[in-house]
């Protein structure tokens, strides 16, 4: 594509002399904003595709991704519907659940819960919790022994062995109203999920005494449904609803979580346009450096057409000097991206370390690290656009160059 003589001129006309020094400085400019836009692009996708990554395990591992319930209120004989469910192709596992809003108190602190009520069996069964204890023994998951989470022991000042009340405003029913039910539990089990909300918030308590507490008898609020395909769960819905009379109804984490995924989606491609605007006007500065190349030789424009040289020969070494930048920078962009979104998470704690300051609150953003997951497609859509749009503004300075008067350029010389 390219001849020999063409690769010369083009390469000697990126290596400047301090006569030409202002020259470089501009390609210089744009090559570092071409470099900075992919890295940053590669970068910010790569946390967003992490954060949602990364909220998505942790809402699906402490949440089913499935939920049937009763519109009438509590599932009776939970257990042989449960039986049924867990035969249906593609279903892991079902777990009968109490759930209820409740008031923590401890150490003179009081802080708003919800608490789950499990069998101790279907509470191991969950890898996200099992995988995260950092105090206590999960095989004490038993009798009037419960689970909270790392931030809420913090907020409340206790440990493995202490004891808590919990106060439900499901109470007796009395001539001046309805009294709250109170009642202490010990706490056996601290986990930490990596997700603020769920560490904060949630308490883990056995399903008989969570139907003795929240006085359900013998029903629980719903059953909770895992499968193997969390993203293609429509026939098992169908299937549920097949062996479910009409008093039961269905919901899914994608209904559930509906317009907060659709939030995030909409800010990934948002912020993808953007940071691909930030390429484009660094290719723009590539414009800028190829007018001033091509108004600075135009001598030697003119020369070499005279001995010769074609105007398709001046149309490819300048487009062949403009995108060289390109590619260059495009080039290390990508490794620098890489490298940031591979070692992010020590970046982030040694600017933390460096400045003082908190630069990812767990409380704000729900994660207690900072996540970020390399989609090499994306890698790859980056690179080609800034590829792309570097090679689309070499054409018309390299035009301009092949359209050259040999005899104007030579006039006043």
């Amino acid at each position: 594509m390219f001849s020999p003589f063409e690769r010369m001129v083009a390469f000697r006309y990126l290596r400047a002399r301090k006569q030409e020094g202002f020259v470089s400085v501009i390609a210089t400019i744009s090559f570092i904003g071409i470099m900075i836009g992919v890295a940053a692009l590669i970068i910010v996708m790569s946390v967003m595709n992490g954060f949602r990554e990364e909220l998505i395990t942790r809402i699906l591992g402490l949440n089913g991704h499935l939920n049937v319930y009763s519109i009438e209120g509590g599932v009776n004989d939970y257990g042989k519907i449960s039986k049924n469910i867990s035969k249906i192709d593609g279903v892991v596992f079902v777990a009968p659940m109490i759930e209820g809003q409740v008031l923590v108190t401890g150490n003179g602190v009081s802080i708003g819960a919800v608490v789950r009520g499990f069998t101790p069996k279907d509470f191991k069964s969950k890898p996200i919790i099992s995988n995260s204890i950092i105090s206590g023994d999960i095989d004490n998951f038993k009798d009037d022994n419960i689970a909270i989470g790392i931030k809420m022991a913090e907020k409340l000042n206790v440990r493995v062995g202490d004891k808590i009340t919990i106060m439900t405003p499901k109470g007796r029913s009395t001539p001046f109203g309805t009294s709250p039910r109170a009642r202490q539990f010990v706490i056996s089990t601290i986990f930490d999920v990596g997700m603020s909300e769920y560490n904060s918030s949630f308490i883990f308590m056995p399903l008989k005494f969570a139907q003795k507490f929240f006085q359900t008898g013998n029903k629980v609020n719903m059953l909770e449904v895992v499968t193997k395909k969390p993203d293609d769960m429509d026939d098992i819905k169908e299937d549920i609803r097949f062996i479910t009379d009409v008093t039961f109804n269905i919901y899914d984490w994608r209904e559930a979580n509906k317009s907060y995924f659709n939030a995030l989606k909409t800010e990934r491609n948002v912020m993808f346009l953007i940071l691909t605007l930030i390429v484009l006007v660094a290719s723009l500065n590539i414009v800028s450096s190829m007018f001033m190349l091509v108004k600075d030789k135009g001598s030697d424009i003119a020369i070499m057409r005279t001995m010769g040289a074609s105007k398709l020969s001046m149309l490819k070494i300048f487009i062949l000097t403009g995108a060289s930048i390109g590619f260059v920078g495009t080039a290390a962009g990508a490794v620098l991206g890489i490298s940031f979104a591979l070692n992010i998470d020590y970046i982030k704690n040694w600017l933390e370390g460096l400045t003082g300051a908190e630069l990812f609150s767990d409380e704000i953003y729900f994660l207690s690290k900072l996540p970020a997951i390399i989609d090499w497609n994306e890698v790859l859509l980056t690179l080609v656009i800034a590829f792309a749009l570097s090679f689309l503004a070499t054409l018309y300075p390299a035009w301009r160059a092949s359209r050259l008067d040999p005899v104007e350029a030579l006039r006043y010389e």
